[in-house]
């Protein structure tokens, strides 16, 4: 499901985009199930497991306003649908073999006029390691542009040999890194719309200025035999069978 030229693209610069790949029935399926779980964040005055609020600057959590669900596979099984869409799978399959788990789930709603960016980060700092065999997802329920707070990317990054200092910043969520944001590229797509990438790869995304939201879902694809510590198959609690396909060999 990849070409050569997509297969070079990926090694060469990192991300692969792949527009509108998610469409109709099944756009409306996810982006419904992603609605009720907003409308379960509206609610919260303060944070709790798996949901975290928008932070004011002095680092206090903004009642109703849902910053991420983190583990939203666990919260709602439904989501696990999507990890699982062909159309995906035989994508990532290629890059990293048939056998293939799903960690690390989360849903960005990035609400109007105040949703917050992700930071430029690799995904990797998180995981302790700096394996090219974990491939990052990010699936893209609506349109997505600089306004609304699109994905940024540093095509070629991934390649740098090394994960670079990050630090946290007490009035947002997780720990960013600097870049030269010359080198920065900026993912505008459309609803539906799929990128893979290195979990090596410096990427991040502009706060929300618009009207609208910018529904979003993040996660990580791994083979089934490849276990980080702080991602342990059968213990930690957010990873999941993506795809899992029988040796006809074995006895």
């Amino acid at each position: 499901m990849l070409t050569d030229e997509q297969i070079r693209q990926f090694r060469e610069d990192g991300y692969l985009v792949f527009a509108a790949l998610i469409q109709g029935e099944r756009l409306a399926y996810y982006k419904q199930v992603f609605d009720e779980l907003v409308a379960e964040g509206c609610k919260l005055t303060e944070q709790v497991p798996h949901w975290s609020l928008e932070l004011d600057e002095r680092g206090e959590p903004r009642a109703g306003l849902l910053h991420k669900v983190q583990g939203v596979c666990v919260v709602d099984s439904r989501v696990l649908e999507l990890a699982r869409e062909p159309a995906i799978l035989d994508r990532v399959a290629v890059l990293i073999g048939e056998n293939i788990d799903v960690f690390g789930t989360k849903f960005f709603p990035k609400l109007p006029n105040g949703g917050t960016s992700t930071g430029w980060h690799q995904d990797n700092f998180y995981f302790g390691t700096d394996t090219d065999r974990i491939i990052s997802c990010g699936i893209y329920l609506e349109d997505s542009d600089v306004e609304n707070g699109c994905l940024r990317v540093v095509p070629g990054s991934h390649r740098m040999g090394e994960i670079v200092e990050h630090r946290r910043n007490p009035s947002r969520h997780g720990s960013w890194t600097e870049v030269n944001e010359s080198r920065a590229v900026d993912v505008v797509i459309p609803a539906g719309t799929v990128v893979l990438f290195s979990a090596n790869l410096l990427h991040g995304a502009y706060d929300n200025h618009s009207n609208r939201t910018r529904y979003s879902t993040a996660w990580h694809y791994l083979p089934e035999e490849l276990n980080p510590e702080k991602f342990l198959k059968g213990i930690y609690e957010d990873r999941h069978v993506a795809c899992k396909h029988s040796n006809p060999h074995a006895s």
